[in-house]
């Protein structure tokens, strides 16, 4: 049997790592400013998170949602103190996709309504709910598109008000900073336009900070720089630096039912660990405040770039815009100068997603990087 190809590879494979580096089989060493769309927050093998999870691999690796799992208690506890959300409630699933899904389903099952609002260049993922709400046709597939979406500009305040008006939007889904869109995020003002016309026409507001959810853009959710509260959170990626976890925060009005929402693997014990282990690591080594520091040293540092003609993001989230596609510039600062860097929509923006725990050497390593293969 082969794989089945989907993916078009870069002719790295990295075989192990340590804090923001990688090392191939050649025993090669490269700078990690990707972390796998943004997925390692606290550093590869950091050592709380290998202990934790070994631990618990000792005791308990898994078992069904059929049984009380207390671990979840402890990690819904720790996320709600850290996130500034501890009267919520938290529902674990496995993936970003799953998150959003769930939402999505809570939503209308919370209004009855069918419509879904999102926005240009956004990206939800790839289940079914999630792939039609996401912005890209191409994979989007026959069998999702009886999904009833609006889709509409950051900052279209008059297109959005009229249609949240209508009374029949279910929900709006929109990302605190867009990662694959290339690093694009709506203002505060849209955001508190959102939230104002959905508290107006109950409708569900969803933030899905998949990506920018974690510290990763210098507070713990991207949509607090707005000073707003959603409905329902949808979070991943960096929830587990590796381990795939998931989940939605969700508001206290929105109400349980039993059977309403399930998952086999979800909120396992090892995820639940693995969870744990990246809140403690944040809150011990401020890695929220380092990402703010790093993220403005960094963003400072590539806007004094000639070739560079805008920056944008928030912490440690960000996308350099060039004039150019950015595909051959991302191999030659891969290939030659050893560094991972991601890619977007935008095909001339450049996205940086390093691990929260980066300092000032990583970041000068990746200037130098940027510098030396724009030569």
């Amino acid at each position: 049997m082969k794989i089945f190809e989907v993916y078009s590879l870069f002719d790295v494979e990295p075989v192990e790592a340590d804090g923001a580096l990688l090392y191939d089989r050649l025993g090669n060493k490269y700078l990690d400013f990707y972390g796998g769309h943004a997925v390692i927050s606290i550093g590869h093998g950091h050592p709380h998170f290998v202990e934790r999870i070994t631990k618990q691999l000792g005791k308990l690796a898994f078992y069904s949602n059929s049984v009380p799992i207390s671990i979840q208690k402890d990690l819904a506890h720790k996320l709600g103190e850290l996130s500034g959300y501890a009267s919520w409630n938290l529902f674990l699933c496995n993936s970003g996709a799953e998150a959003n899904e769930n939402a999505m389903k809570l939503a209308s099952a919370h209004n009855g309504r069918k419509k879904i609002m999102t926005f240009n260049g956004g990206f939800h993922g790839r289940t079914s709910l999630a792939v039609a709400a996401t912005d890209n046709p191409n994979i989007v597939f026959p069998v999702n598109e009886g999904a009833e979406i609006l889709r509409f500009a950051f900052e279209d305040f008059e297109g959005t008000q009229t249609a949240l008006e209508q009374g029949d939007v279910c929900c709006v889904i929109i990302e605190g900073i867009q990662g694959v869109g290339g690093v694009c995020e709506p203002s505060a003002e849209f955001l508190r336009h959102l939230r104002s016309k959905c508290d107006e026409t109950g409708t569900v507001l969803i933030l899905d900070e998949v990506q920018s959810g974690y510290g990763r853009s210098g507070r713990f959710f991207a949509h607090q720089h707005a000073e707003i509260e959603p409905d329902i959170i949808s979070i991943a990626k960096g929830m587990g630096n590796g381990f795939p976890i998931g989940g939605i925060l969700i508001h206290p009005e929105l109400k349980p039912t039993f059977g309403m929402l399930g998952t086999t693997f979800g909120g396992n014990h090892l995820a639940c660990a693995a969870g744990l282990a990246v809140l403690e690591v944040i809150e011990k080594e401020k890695l929220i405040e380092n990402a703010d520091i790093m993220g403005k040293m960094l963003m400072a540092e590539l806007e004094a770039i000639p070739e560079i003609k805008e920056v944008r993001g928030k912490g440690l989230m960000i996308g350099a815009e060039f004039d150019f596609a950015v595909a051959d510039l991302r191999k030659k600062i891969l290939y030659e100068q050893k560094v991972f860097t991601g890619s977007s929509s935008n095909k001339n923006t450049l996205r940086l997603l390093p691990p929260l725990n980066i300092g000032e050497k990583e970041v000068d390593q990746c200037i130098n990087a940027i510098k030396q293969a724009l030569k």
